[in-house]
């Protein structure tokens, strides 16, 4: 697969070539993440997929466009610019259940300025997980061989996709959620109502449908701020 072909297969999701949407550096990334999971998904079970032209849609497209649409500024082409104001001077990214990386490391390649946690209770994906981080130079990121209940932290932004029993795990996720940080679910279109039936209290914007896909969505909720940032 050429990085021309990469470049048409996600636009859709990420803009035309001309915008500068994804730099050389990315495109490169991306063949080489795509050849390592061809590679361990022999030895284990990371994707049902096989066709590299599908890992790239199915996958790689639908993590940029969750990263385009939380961090719209901050394109590959320009490392600098916030989405908007965290708590310290960078932002906090968790992604659960992150199992082939997806869409954390994606996320990371486009926004590189973000501190990434992967969390991954599979202690054979999390080793697949910190391969793929070595092969790409990624720096700034975490890996957290643990359920994610068993975490304290709070993030500025949480993202959850294709998880197994998401109506237990997504007050889990809530809760990771910092005080005016967002939580991105891609999810189907069928969960959404469960969703916000279950996380009343967050503030959702008009899902997203995900291109070429007839029953996926990203959906963006926000946490409401603390009550001493209020006062």
């Amino acid at each position: 697969m050429t990085p021309a072909r990469i470049a048409e297969l996600l636009e859709p999701y990420v803009g035309s070539p001309e915008a500068g949407s994804l730099k050389p550096e990315a495109v490169k990334s991306i063949l080489t993440y795509i050849d390592i999971l061809q590679s361990w998904n022999r030895r284990i079970n990371l994707t049902a997929i096989r066709n590299q032209e599908e890992i790239l849609t199915r996958h790689f497209g639908e993590s940029l466009l969750a990263a385009r649409t939380l961090f719209p500024l901050c394109s590959p082409v320009s490392s600098v610019v916030k989405a908007f104001p965290s708590t310290n001077d960078r932002l906090t990214v968790a992604d659960i259940g992150s199992g082939a990386g997806f869409p954390g490391i994606p996320i990371k390649l486009w926004a590189p300025q973000i501190h990434l946690t992967l969390i991954e209770s599979n202690h054979k994906k999390s080793t697949f997980l910190r391969e793929v981080i070595r092969a790409l130079t990624l720096t700034d990121i975490n890996i957290r061989n643990t359920r994610a209940e068993s975490l304290a932290e709070n993030f500025d932004v949480v993202t959850l996709r294709a998880v197994e029993h998401f109506e237990s795990i997504l007050p889990i996720a809530a809760k990771l959620v910092a005080p005016e940080g967002r939580l991105a679910l891609l999810i189907g279109q069928s969960q959404l109502l469960t969703a916000r039936q279950l996380l009343p209290t967050l503030t959702w914007n008009p899902p997203i449908p995900i291109p070429g896909s007839n029953a996926r969505t990203l959906a963006v909720a926000h946490q409401q701020a603390s009550q001493e940032s209020k006062e």
